[in-house]
């Protein structure tokens, strides 16, 4: 095929130049639903504005039926045969998904993983304060990974460790799970111990105490 120029094309470049026209038209993909004139078939399931079943109507009755209600016809299925349509403020609805998903990107909360280290063979006094901090962090929706660590002859006596590890899950049972038993990693011994409370609910929870003039625990020093 020749140009205007009389120079030829090859196919390739016409496929091209044929690729960049289509973008050209169609412009980007939305992904909003079709509504109203832009919904093009002939007949629609129709979903009244309180989820009522009205049933399968023309394109015609069913715009009819939203102009009168002075609402939107909305795909909500256009892959269903027929497709299904509800009646709805769409203006509305808009607005609110989307305070929606803001409210839920605001409340959303990362679960951190802690860590705690012991020796089999742990002193009274300090099992208590390490205990403490597993204790706040639970508290504070995260996650806890103990690890005993083993040295020298310790390492031949592993049922040390899983007594103490046992002892610790028991102690803080009302505020944690034990996610990950405990297992055997080279010198060490690990379990991980998650929270009954989500991350999101311990904030809320903390939120709310400081607005209640509650004062807020000092945040423990990782072992």
């Amino acid at each position: 095929m020749r140009d205007v120029r009389g120079f030829s094309r090859s196919a390739k470049a016409l496929r091209h130049d044929e690729h960049v026209g289509i973008a050209n038209l169609g412009g980007p993909i939305s992904t909003e639903p079709r509504i109203n004139e832009r919904i093009r078939v002939p007949e629609v399931r129709l979903v009244g504005p309180n989820g009522e079943q009205v049933g399968i109507v023309s394109i015609h009755d069913a715009l009819k039926l939203a102009q009168e209600a002075d609402l939107d016809l909305v795909e909500v299925a256009a892959t269903a045969r027929p497709p299904v349509c509800k009646l709805m403020d769409y203006g509305k609805f808009k607005y609110e998904s989307a305070m929606k998903a803001r409210e839920a990107r605001k409340n959303q909360a990362h679960t951190i993983i802690k860590e705690i280290k012991l020796r089999p063979k742990i002193d009274p006094h300090d099992y208590e304060t390490k205990k403490g901090h597993v204790v706040r962090f639970l508290k504070a929706g995260d996650k806890v990974k103990v690890t005993i660590m083993f040295r020298g002859r310790e390492q031949s006596r592993p049922e040390l460790g899983f007594r103490l590890l046992q002892r610790l899950a028991e102690d803080v049972q009302e505020l944690g799970f034990v996610e990950s038993q405990p297992k055997q990693d080279g010198r060490n011994m690990i379990m991980v111990i998650g929270p009954h409370k989500k991350k999101a609910e311990a904030k809320a929870e903390k939120a709310a105490a400081k607005a209640q003039g509650g004062s807020e625990e000092p945040s423990p020093q990782e072992a």
